[in-house]
């Protein structure tokens, strides 16, 4: 068994692209279900944020599990599996556990270093085991992987360019309003609507609240997940109120800054709802910015014609300067996860290792115990301590010839290309470990080689290789 990886993000599609394939909280455990019925994998978990989908799936056959997995993205985004291939990338084994390791770590982000991915892959994590869906495989890889991710971020400074592309988009947005009159950032003393209290939403309040923002209103369509925000906001001791999402136009009529972060599927403000705020204003001067961070896109894009409003969305915050960690913290991000890889893969080559060991140590204590029995039968004069003298004198010769080849296989183990001497043990004593997972099978080697040809030519490349396979 190996963990097979099928992802999009930001760096292989363009926003269209994402927006078709977004995983909505609610369809994450239908698709895991979809999943789990595949022959071919025992294990799966969805990784969905706003700027990439991933699937962590174990399999027991790449090409069945690799199709499964594209049937399953292609009918849920309603694209082509031609053209969804074309911004996918695949990861196999190892490669699979060094992707999500950088992921964790905020090394993948858009905004690099952002800590806000490891909530997400904690939650990715909680919904498989939920639903019976992460076995062992999948429990190491995300536990170690947010061991990691902690980690990277506690011994370097990659955070330092910003938590999440919530800072980033609502730095920018201050720089659009400029420092008021009296002094402070760009927020300071002003007017928010934050539309969407999930976890988005919750970062937007506490960047706007460090800030000095004056005044926040949130809409949801729970109210009662809005007045808890608003709630947050009290506490902190700036001025908020709640709206419900039919009276937005009326909210954002007064506001300064928009952040719209709601994860629906669809726009939750609309070129007319625009069009009312902005008519409403009591300044035809007065801008109006929108962060629009929800995926799908929560803000239609003509909105950004309007004269006054400065949109900015996930493909704005691309090219933004801020989105990226000082080089020298990013490479010290890199060493840790490369360090924590390799311990890792050695405790999983280690793993592996171990049921044949312990069938190897089985068989011997099998023969001893047939050639003691043959002994009873040839010697029956022996007397009881005569008899234990000579089991004792077979096992301990046993063992001792055991021991190092034993040991020896364990350490060779933790090197890369150890298990071809866990294979040559099984072959030459003719062992069958207990364990199906401990034995790589022909296909999963050419597997391995494929999908790092994969990896190394680049995401073109994979939806090439991906399209052949289904001709």
């Amino acid at each position: 068994m190996s963990v097979l990886l099928v992802g999009i993000s930001h760096r292989s599609a363009p926003v269209s692209v994402l927006e078709r394939v977004a995983v909505a909280d609610t369809d994450r455990p239908k698709l895991i279900d979809k999943l789990q019925g595949s022959a071919h994998i025992s294990e799966s978990m969805i990784v969905s944020t706003c700027n990439r989908v991933e699937i962590y799936a174990v399999v027991d056959a790449f090409h069945g599990a690799l199709a499964d997995v594209g049937e399953l993205l292609a009918d849920h985004s309603g694209l082509e599996l031609n053209d969804l291939t074309k911004h996918a990338y695949v990861r196999y084994s190892e490669a699979a556990a060094e992707h999500l390791f950088a992921v964790a770590s905020g090394l993948d982000s858009m905004v690099i270093g952002e800590q806000q991915i490891l909530g997400q892959i904690r939650t990715a994590y909680a919904v498989s085991d939920s639903q019976k869906a992460a076995g062992r495989a999948l429990h190491e890889l995300a536990q170690q992987a947010l061991r990691v991710g902690k980690r990277v971020h506690t011994e370097t400074g990659i955070d330092r360019a910003g938590a999440s592309v919530v800072s980033v988009a609502l730095d920018r947005a201050a720089a659009v309003l400029g420092a008021p009159e009296h002094g402070g950032s760009g927020l300071t003393g002003r007017t928010a609507v934050v539309v969407g209290a999930g976890s988005m939403g919750g970062l937007s309040v506490a960047h706007l609240t460090r800030n000095g923002i004056g005044r926040v209103v949130v809409a949801n369509r729970t109210r009662e997940r809005a007045e808890h925000l608003a709630d947050t906001v009290r506490a902190a001791g700036v001025d908020a109120a709640t709206v419900e999402l039919s009276d937005l136009a009326t909210a954002v009529a007064e506001a300064d800054v928009m952040v719209a972060c709601t994860g629906a599927v669809g726009a939750v403000v609309t070129l007319a709802d625009a069009h009312i705020a902005l008519a409403s204003r009591n300044s035809a001067q007065r801008p109006l910015v929108i962060c629009d961070l929800g995926l799908p896109r929560d803000v239609e894009p003509a909105v950004a014609g309007l004269p006054g409003v400065t949109l900015l969305d996930i493909a704005t915050m691309k090219s933004d300067p801020g989105a990226g960690a000082a080089a020298a913290d990013a490479d010290a991000a890199r060493e840790i996860v490369a360090g924590e890889l390799a311990t890792y893969l050695a405790g999983q080559r280690l793993a592996e290792v171990t049921p044949t060991v312990t069938a190897l140590r089985q068989r011997a204590a099998e023969v001893v115990e047939s050639e003691l029995l043959r002994l009873e039968s040839r010697l029956p004069g022996l007397d009881d301590p005569q008899r234990d003298e000579v089991a004792r004198t077979v096992r301990r010769v046993v063992d001792k010839l055991l021991h190092a080849p034993t040991v020896r296989v364990k350490q060779l183990a933790t090197t890369p290309g150890g298990d071809a001497y866990a294979a040559a043990l099984r072959e030459l004593f003719e062992l069958a470990p207990g364990r199906a997972e401990a034995v790589a099978t022909p296909m999963e080697m050419r597997a391995v080689v494929l999908a790092d040809d994969i990896a190394s030519a680049g995401g073109d490349a994979a939806g090439t290789w991906w399209k052949g396979m289904q001709a």
